[in-house]
């Protein structure tokens, strides 16, 4: 039994570092964006996410870096490799700038809550593109899930939020199911390449697109937009989200972990987007959203465990 718990907190641990740092990078992207142009915002969080890992490549390639230290070495990437990494960053970059926006302009406790429904867009897309088929409970959570996102429209037209009209809430939709489309990608480049070569170079990625974005559409066009106000929590969103990731990858790596439960771990991180963000930001009806959330929540720990 001893042995048993103390593999359980080999990965357990991780999943919920993952996840804390979820719910703080989440907190300190809205901090940020309060007020403030996204473009820039999303360019330098992107700065700070590869900077993170830019030694890491350069020690592995100069062979300062042991292979024996798995858990940081970045092997030799292909070309062809390269391309598929390279395909990855493009479709978190949109899923990003979409995400960035809705956050921006919709209260963290409306936003945080639609983007935990990704695990649904995850299912159904894998029923789509791969012909998977849904247990009996994956189709009861499918429609509990849906049920209580239809009750958060509900919730938002109390704050003047018409979910169906509201271009930022219809951005954060898109963000989600762009995001699972990632995951489902994810699923292909996990089983083919090293997990810490796509997580460094796709960094990389993101800060080079995010810096052509910035200086091609954001630049020229400056000061016709909102003003961009440097904050320090904004190199706090790359390093939260990098941790978040890393602890994640982590997780899934050690032997005996079982992916549903780190799975429903990491997305319980909305917990601390939705109280602590919602307090910082004196956000309203949190108790009635609360209960909403509750509700998504156990309609995707569902849809996972049912698989």
């Amino acid at each position: 039994m001893d042995g048993i718990a103390s593999l359980m907190e080999m990965w357990t641990l991780p999943a919920v570092l993952s996840a804390l740092f979820l719910g703080f990078y989440d907190i300190t992207k809205k901090r940020s964006l309060d007020g403030n142009a996204v473009i820039p915002v999303l360019s330098f969080s992107t700065i700070a996410g590869a900077v993170l890992f830019i030694p890491l490549i350069i020690f592995s390639y100069t062979g300062n870096m042991h292979p024996a230290l798995s858990a940081f070495y970045v092997p030799v990437v292909t070309c062809r490799e390269h391309l598929f990494i390279l395909l990855k960053s493009f479709i978190v970059i949109i899923s990003w700038i979409l995400a960035y926006f809705a956050f921006k302009n919709l209260p963290v406790t409306i936003a945080a809550p639609i983007r935990t429904s990704g695990p649904l867009f995850t299912i159904l897309g894998a029923l789509l593109l791969f012909g998977e088929l849904l247990t009996l409970w994956q189709w009861l959570g499918v429609v509990i899930t849906l049920i209580f996102l239809q009750l958060f429209a509900h919730a938002g037209r109390r704050e003047g939020i018409e979910f169906k009209k509201n271009k930022w809430v219809v951005f954060m939709y898109l963000s989600t199911f762009i995001g699972s489309l990632s995951t489902l990608y994810d699923k292909y480049l996990m089983i083919r390449f090293n997990r810490i070569a796509v997580q460094a170079w796709y960094s990389v990625y993101m800060m080079i697109i995010m810096a052509i974005v910035c200086l091609v559409l954001w630049y020229p066009q400056r000061t016709k937009s909102t003003r961009f106000t440097w904050r320090w929590q904004i190199l706090l969103i790359g390093l939260f989200l990098s941790i978040s990731d890393f602890t994640y990858f982590y997780s899934l790596s050690v032997p005996g972990s079982l992916v549903t439960i780190i799975t429903i771990i990491r997305r319980s991180g909305v917990l601390v987007t939705f109280f602590v963000g919602g307090m910082m930001f004196n956000e309203a009806n949190l108790r009635h959203k609360a209960v909403i959330l509750a509700g998504i929540l156990a309609g995707i720990a569902i849809v996972i465990l049912g698989s």
